[in-house]
């Protein structure tokens, strides 16, 4: 068995996304990813995923360079690797992030969120050559199935006009009504039974309308809400007060830890982030100061699998609970999370997954949703195929683009809907 890496192939595309409303703005029609792919001499390929846009493929590209020769084994051998890539601080210095809304970008973020795809690909290569899933080469799997919670997004019916874009059959959602009818849609597709809806939107009482909707309809199922720290302290408080007896957390009500310090001592209303705890540099002030009561992983952001693994065990110490994270992701990325998820012990919330706002993907199949949750593959590696029509397709979208989408841009998406938006400064309420 040889498991040196002899190629390795970076793929950018662009994938149709619908117009889902944030505190920044607005989806684009189309959103960047960038596919790894890593194959040993034996002819094994392993595939990864992670963010497309031009910093991220910049970085990318010289760290491929690097893997050629090594083992696809050595899994620690990447952070390394990552130390010795250099990142143009004009891509991150001052910037916020806006693809994930994680706050303030740095090289150290830019770097795990490039290594994240490069692990999961050696680790799916290695699985297949191996014969063994990936949640075996994390420690083994504790369940079979792994649940999701459906992610709620106020929406137009459609990008504005003139916008090419993909059209989709999930209407608008821009009130109460529209939020309930979205929900009930996504339990009929997919059977999710917790809901969370991402707020910062609209003005709080709106954003509050629509829980008591939500929890009106659907009796008994968690739900959650999520502003992206677009509250202040104050309206932190005075949701919390109104709702948090309905609510199974409330996320990143307020920009940064000592905010959210500031709002979890004054409510028992649990609060979640995946804003101001991404990194482990960022965890003892959070833990210390009790900011969070629920981090939300995301394996993209931590650096791959067996990061957000450690992560879990550092969370376990503290008594703080954990679950995981989505942005706009493929296959590839649902069933990395898929298979991570099934090794944590401590997951007592439902995972995040935007996965069924995606209509197109790269595998020759898509994943499933069965009452709200994926089954774990216990096929070599992560059990996916990568399409390669599809890939090309949507690689050839990537190639035709002027470069307007190959940046994932919110605020500018919003600006063809209304010229004058500007990004709101935080608290926006």
């Amino acid at each position: 068995m040889n498991l040196t890496i002899t190629d390795v192939r970076l793929t950018p595309i662009l994938v149709a996304d619908p117009p889902l409303l944030n505190t920044q703005g607005v989806h684009q029609p189309y959103t960047p990813r960038l596919i790894v792919e890593v194959e040993t001499a034996d002819g094994v390929t392993g595939v990864g995923e992670t963010y497309g846009d031009t910093k991220y493929l910049e970085l990318a590209r010289p760290f491929a360079e690097k893997l050629h020769g090594r083992p696809v084994s050595d899994l620690n051998g990447l952070f390394t690797i990552a130390d010795e890539v250099a990142v143009d601080s004009s891509r991150v210095s001052g910037q916020v992030d806006v693809g994930g809304l994680r706050g303030v970008q740095t090289a150290d973020k830019l770097r795990l969120s490039v290594v994240s795809a490069f692990e999961v690909a050696c680790l799916d290569a290695l699985g297949k050559a191996l014969g063994l899933p990936v949640h075996t080469l994390l420690g083994g799997k504790l369940r079979d199935a792994v649940e999701y919670s459906a992610y709620l997004f106020y929406k137009w019916a459609d990008h504005p006009e003139g916008v090419p874009a993909e059209k989709d059959d999930w209407g608008a959602a821009v009130d109460p009504a529209g939020v309930v009818e979205q929900a009930r849609r996504f339990k009929e597709r997919y059977g999710f039974t917790s809901f969370k809806l991402k707020g910062g939107v609209f003005p709080p009482d709106e954003e509050i309308a629509a829980v008591r909707a939500l929890a009106e309809a659907f009796p008994g199922h968690p739900l959650r809400l999520d502003p992206n720290g677009a509250w202040s302290v104050a309206t932190s408080l005075k949701v919390a007060d109104e709702i948090g007896g309905i609510l199974e957390y409330l996320e990143d009500p307020a920009l940064g830890t000592p905010a959210m310090a500031e709002v979890a001592a004054r409510t028992d209303v649990p609060l979640a982030t995946n804003m101001c705890v991404t990194t482990f540099a960022e965890i003892k002030e959070a833990f210390t100061r009790d900011a969070v009561q629920v981090v939300l992983s995301d394996h993209h952001y931590w650096g791959g699998l067996r990061n957000t693994r450690q992560l879990a065990e550092i969370c376990r110490t503290f008594g703080v609970g954990i679950s995981m994270h989505s942005n706009t992701h493929l296959g590839i990325s649902l069933a990395a999370m898929t298979h991570v998820a099934s090794t944590v012990p401590n997951l007592h919330h439902a995972c995040d997954s935007h996965y069924p706002w995606q209509s197109e993907d790269v595998l020759t199949e898509r994943l499933t949703f069965d009452d709200g949750k994926v089954t774990v593959s216990d096929a070599p590696g992560l059990g996916v195929e990568l399409d390669r029509d599809k890939l090309r397709f949507l690689h050839r979208r990537w190639l035709d683009d002027d470069g307007a989408l190959r940046e994932r841009d919110d605020a500018a998406a919003m600006r063809l809907a209304d010229p004058d938006w500007v990004t709101p400064a935080v608290p926006r309420w």
